[in-house]
């Protein structure tokens, strides 16, 4: 058996020093999704899917409605982390109804969620990566909670003024953070030169770029939801959660989900940069709203009235302000001259 994750970055720091915190992030979240289901309530969070069937058939008729404007031709659907495949089913039972039923592919790491995925969706292709994704069809993809769990790049200002990058290191047996002896002042925007903090997250924004190049060349779209903020913006976002409950980040490198808000106006840079339309940001409550979620709400309730009041706290969940529904952003790309996707001709984020 391998040795536990934390045996294995303790040997690693004692060999070469202190690890960036993005490497300690990238291999703590590589090993606890590879390891686990860490969704629902024996998990350690749960996501919109999870709490309501709506939500993923409301993401399916806004994939199908955005198909049907653009013309109804052939297209590969795509779910960037599917978890336990939730979302995927409940969206394609919504398309389906819609008259789309396109080929599907899910870019998922995880054996675990991965074997839990097949179950759900058995027609899915697997894929390690993006960078086997369909290139002869227009791609429709859902990227739900996916970039908040990508590795974060933090720089901090020191006492002396100094801008250096935030690594992990050991304080005897536990981790703690420190900081490396290379200045970054050079780089940093004179907007932000007061902050403490300043978090970049270079993984996401290469995925990002090159699914935004692939929609570019090929049409599609892609939606991301997600916790986060439009930038830009300073300070330390990443989080750990255990058993539904916030942690300390440097405690049990791979026993808990890492996470970082998503800077969505660095991945709209991004995806203007090669070519792709970037609609202006709405928060998840007003996108739900706009497709429909009220009245989905009142279907489902007269089809079991016993669950009525069940159903409401669920949509609440997901619409509320004071719950997930100011808090978790949405962004939309489009190829060019395809059309506006329902739910963003307003950004109202």
């Amino acid at each position: 058996m391998p040795a536990p994750l934390a045996d294995r970055l303790r040997r690693l720091i004692a060999g070469g020093g202190p690890i960036p915190l993005a490497q300690y992030m990238a291999l703590a979240n590589a090993h606890y999704y590879a390891t686990r289901d860490p969704l629902g309530a024996a998990g350690d969070f749960i996501t919109a899917p999870e709490i309501s069937q709506m939500f993923g058939e409301l993401i399916g008729l806004w994939c199908a409605d955005l198909w049907s404007r653009s013309g109804a031709g052939e297209v590969a659907w795509v779910e960037l982390g599917p978890g336990r495949g939730t979302l995927a089913a409940d969206a394609l039972r919504a398309m389906r109804k819609a008259g789309l039923s396109p080929h599907v592919h899910l870019v998922e790491t995880s054996p675990a969620l991965s074997e839990r995925q097949c179950a759900a969706v058995p027609d899915a292709i697997h894929h390690d990566s993006v960078a086997t994704l369909p290139a002869d069809r227009p791609l429709l993809i859902v990227a739900n909670e996916f970039f908040d769990a990508l590795p974060v790049r933090q720089l901090v200002r020191t006492p002396d003024g100094a801008w250096r990058e935030r690594m992990v290191t050991l304080d005897g047996e536990r981790f703690a953070a420190t900081v490396g002896e290379q200045r970054f002042d050079a780089v940093i925007p004179e907007a932000l030169r007061e902050a403490d903090t300043i978090e970049t997250a270079p993984a996401a924004t290469g995925i990002l770029r090159e699914l935004a190049a692939r929609i570019a060349a090929q049409g599609g779209a892609l939606l991301a939801i997600d916790y986060g903020y439009e930038g830009p913006r300073a300070g330390d976002t990443l989080q750990a959660l255990r058993a539904h409950r916030f942690a300390d980040p440097f405690d049990a490198p791979g026993e808990q989900d890492l996470t970082a808000h998503v800077d969505f106006a660095a991945l709209a840079e991004a995806a203007r940069a090669e070519g792709a339309v970037a609609h202006p940001l709405v928060a998840q409550g007003a996108l739900l709203d706009a497709l429909g979620i009220a009245a989905r709400t009142a279907a489902l309730a007269r089809a079991a009235p016993d669950r009525a009041a069940e159903i409401a706290a669920a949509r609440d969940r997901l619409v509320a302000p004071d719950q997930m529904g100011s808090l978790f952003k949405a962004l939309a790309l489009t190829a060019p001259g395809w059309p506006t996707p329902a739910g963003f001709e307003k950004g109202t984020a």
